[in-house]
């Protein structure tokens, strides 16, 4: 039985499209997904489960959850061992490793294009470090991520992709969860 982390794109932020974390458990759970957890208020998951094709499951737990919440909301899906392999692979160095809070994990839909990853660079107008790595961007935001205008929507436009950021923080969390599902 495979361990799965969904991260949820947009919800319950300032008060939209809400849902409350015992209810996203509870669809997990109708959906046949077992020992569902979660970690905080955005909709980051981890589960296991019998369905090996990641495509179809992600498209079942969106359809679960339009049907349960009555609005689309985005899911981006990882495997456990490719969830360690992008910790273990990032690029920051050690003195942005020092700075943590400015650390971040997008997610994204699907692998982008390189001419698209460059674009996206020229085009931020702010100092960001961007990494492309697979399904993966790699961003350290330098001046703090909020005052930065590289969000998920530019990133979605210049990328054409869906997208769902983590900070360094919650992605540690998430490892930490990983290794109780495995003792």
């Amino acid at each position: 039985m495979a361990v799965v982390i969904s991260f949820l794109r947009g919800i319950n932020v300032g008060g939209h499209r809400k849902i409350k974390m015992a209810e996203l458990r509870g669809l997990y759970r109708s959906l046949g997904l077992r020992d569902t957890r979660t970690i905080l208020q955005s909709g980051n998951a981890v589960f296991r489960t019998d369905m090996t094709d990641l495509g179809l499951l992600q498209a079942k737990i969106e359809a679960g959850i339009r049907d349960q919440f009555g609005f689309d909301v985005r899911v981006m899906l990882r495997a456990a061992a490719d969830f360690r392999s992008i910790i273990d692979r990032h690029p920051f160095t050690d003195a942005q490793e020092s700075e943590r809070n400015k650390m971040v994990v997008v997610f994204l839909s699907d692998c982008p294009r390189h001419d698209d990853v460059d674009k996206l660079r020229a085009s931020n107008p702010g100092r960001e470090f961007i990494h492309a790595d697979g399904s993966e961007l790699f961003v350290f935001y330098t001046d703090g991520q909020a005052r930065s205008k590289l969000d998920n929507k530019r990133i979605e436009r210049a990328l054409g992709l869906g997208s769902t950021a983590r900070n360094w923080n919650t992605c540690q969390r998430l490892l930490k969860l990983l290794d109780e599902y495995e003792a």
